[in-house]
């Protein structure tokens, strides 16, 4: 996935992108309790509706069109949330502010690190953010025996590769953002397909027309990921969720890393 993305994105020095991260890890040392929120609402969602109306609903139908109980159901479409959430809000809110207004970009590149650099190591950053929080949650499932598979194991890669989708396109949708108002933007775009990609619901229970129209989106495939995974109904379906997925990212990231350099160096 390194080899990949460095290919795609012109002029970026993977050691330098790498001071970016660094200088996070430093920032985040002194705001740690930020860092971690993030995690709790994902986990407050699984308590109260995954175990809470999962004891009202009981079972529903799984990926392989058996019954599982809806706890099981719910806990990796919300595993696949939060690497989104980790992903998408560092990549947009926090890289607006040191874009606009902090400025922090501009005593960088007064340094060998360039824009591409910038773009690589602030996507990097937001996708580790993420899988920090996929860590966490997963840690969860597995304490509440929410795993029933040892294809599991593939959880957290396949997490990561959901926050390097997000954390892209979250880049290349920053760079196009005026003020803090175009935010609602964002809000728009996450919050349908948090409730809509097969979260809490099963596809079969959309009409048709809607039903193409979830499939379409992100979330659906890397919750379609994440349930095969966690449930141990492996197919040849993940292939493509995950190329979905990957396609998405080095886009995404193409886009930011031009865009950056437009931004930066003019």
């Amino acid at each position: 996935m390194a080899t990949m993305i460095a290919r795609v994105v012109p002029a970026v020095g993977t050691g330098r992108a790498r001071l970016l991260v660094e200088r996070n890890l430093m920032v985040y040392r002194r705001t740690w309790l930020v860092l971690v929120s993030g995690f709790f609402e994902p986990l407050f969602y699984l308590l109260a509706i995954g175990v809470g109306i999962g004891a009202l609903v009981g079972q529903v139908t799984g990926p392989d069109g058996h019954p599982i109980s809806y706890t099981a159901f719910v806990a990796p479409a919300l595993l696949a949330s939060s690497a989104m959430n980790g992903a998408v809000f560092d990549s947009t809110f926090n890289i607006f502010f040191k874009l606009k207004h902090a400025k922090i970009y501009d005593s960088i590149l007064a340094t060998p690190v360039g824009a591409g650099d910038v773009a690589l190591g602030e996507m990097t950053w937001a996708l580790l953010r993420g899988l920090l929080y996929s860590v966490a949650f997963l840690t969860v499932m597995l304490a509440m025996g929410l795993v029933h598979s040892v294809w599991a194991v593939l959880a957290l890669p396949a997490a990561a590769l959901i926050g390097f989708a997000f954390a892209s396109v979250g880049l290349a949708a920053t760079s196009l953002i005026r003020s803090w108002q175009d935010f609602e933007f964002v809000q728009l775009a996450l919050l349908p397909m948090f409730l809509f990609s097969t979260t809490f619901y099963p596809l079969s229970t959309y009409p048709r027309p809607l039903q193409i129209a979830v499939e379409c989106t992100p979330l659906f495939h890397g919750v379609g990921l994440l349930r095969a995974l966690t449930t141990g109904t492996v197919g040849w379906s993940l292939i493509g969720h995950a190329a979905y997925l990957a396609v998405m990212g080095l886009v995404g990231i193409t886009i930011a890393a031009r865009r950056f350099e437009r931004l930066l160096l003019t």
